[in-house]
This record gives structure tokens, sequence and C-alpha cells, in this order.
């Protein structure tokens, strides 16, 4: 018989209270996700279909300052939920101290990365600076054509 080991908690107790938030945070964050990636789903696949997901439907979704908050939102709440889950794994089955902090440090910081990078490419998406966008009409309204 396979016995598996009970994952460790936290040593000291100072990092009780990180825990307690951490864990809030998923509850919290889990829910508003639900809401965020089933409307993101709804919009997209089913109210316009597959098919309609071009350069032009991103593009003039995001003309509306409304769906880059949304994805914007999205996009942080997702990348917390999910390093903060994973944190959660290496803290319970990872022995060694340094081992654990140095994955903890290296989810954080590709998080914080990602989470820059993603950002960035939200708020800087400029449809104007692809010309066959031009020829599309709805495009065309925001780029002063």
């Amino acid at each position: 018989m396979v016995t598996i080991e009970t994952p460790r908690s936290p040593r000291s107790r100072k990092g009780a209270k990180w825990e307690k938030w951490g864990w809030l945070y998923m509850r919290a964050s889990g829910v508003v996700l639900l809401v965020l990636i089933f409307g993101h789903l709804f919009i997209n696949l089913f109210q316009n279909g597959i098919q309609a997901i071009t350069f032009a439907f991103v593009a003039g979704k995001w003309a509306d300052p409304f769906w880059k908050i949304w994805d914007g939102a999205m996009l942080w709440l997702a990348l917390i939920h999910g390093t903060n889950g994973m944190r959660t794994i290496a803290n319970d089955y990872t022995v060694r101290l340094g081992m654990r902090k140095f994955l903890n440090v290296t989810l954080w910081v590709v998080c914080f990365a990602l989470i820059i990078l993603g950002t960035l490419v939200i708020t800087t998406f400029d449809p104007c600076s692809d010309p066959s966008v031009n020829q599309i009409a709805d495009i065309s309204i925001h780029c002063g054509k």
C-alpha cells in the first residue's frame, strides 16, 4: 500500500496571515473570474461564432475601453489566481526551504512579467498600424480614414 505524505503548512506563524489572505483571494477571484470568463466566452463565441473572431473583431472590441478593462481584469485575476494556486502547491509539497523560496520567487517573477506584457498589449494595441485594416469598414472609423 502506498502512503501519501501529509502536505506541510508554513513553518512560521508570521505566514499565517498571508495564507488567510491568499485563501480569501482565491475564493473571491474565482467567483469574479467565472463571471469574466463566461462573459468573454458568450460574447466571443456564442453571440458571434468562432468564424467572426478576426483581427478586425478584436480591434473593434478593444476600441471600447470597457472591453480593455474587462480583458485586463481577466488577465490580472487569472494570472494572480493561478500563481497563488501554484505557490500553495509548492509550499505544501516542497521539502527544502531553499527550493521552496526559489520556486515561489520564480512563480511571482513570471507572473508579474506576464502581467506587464499582457497589460502592454491591451493598453498599446493599435489596429491602425496594420494597413490591411483600413479596408475594413468597422475599423476605418477608428483609424480616421
